[in-house]
């Protein structure tokens, strides 16, 4: 088996060794309500989003596999990517531009975001105080 076969083997298992919420929240919310940018794309949310579903996936996509896993420091990129998103978010909610379609889009990143940035922020002091293990390797 290839060692690239193999830290993909690793990452799946780390993700499925997470508690069922954490995978049910990453699988079935996070990452399909941030995907759902591509499919807005006529809009500034839309494509806001859809960028930085691209950017989070071209930065924790390498920190997964180097790691093997789910490790904490997959949260620091959530951190830079997603607060500017969520503040040109509020920006855009804010201006009174977006039609109901995009503006309920908005709310519902805002909070799934938001939740998903209060989780991140934990496990990035987490990380920085030295608890880098990563779940699923003993």
């Amino acid at each position: 088996m290839s060692d690239l076969i193999a830290r993909h083997l690793a990452s799946w298992q780390s993700f499925r060794s997470l508690p069922l919420w954490v995978q049910v929240w990453v699988a079935g919310i996070l990452v399909p309500v941030n995907a759902a940018g591509f499919l807005l794309l006529d809009t500034p949310a839309g494509q806001w989003t859809a960028l930085a579903a691209v950017l989070v996936l071209l930065s924790n996509y390498p920190v997964m596999l180097a790691c093997r896993g789910m490790g904490r420091l997959l949260s620091v990129p959530h951190l830079l990517i997603w607060g500017p998103l969520q503040l040109a978010l509020l920006y855009r909610l804010g201006s009174g531009g977006p039609g109901p379609v995009e503006q309920g889009f908005v709310i519902l990143v805002l909070v799934v975001n938001g939740i998903s940035l209060v989780f991140d922020t934990l496990d990035t002091l987490r990380w920085l105080r030295g608890e880098r293990e990563v779940p699923g390797h003993g």
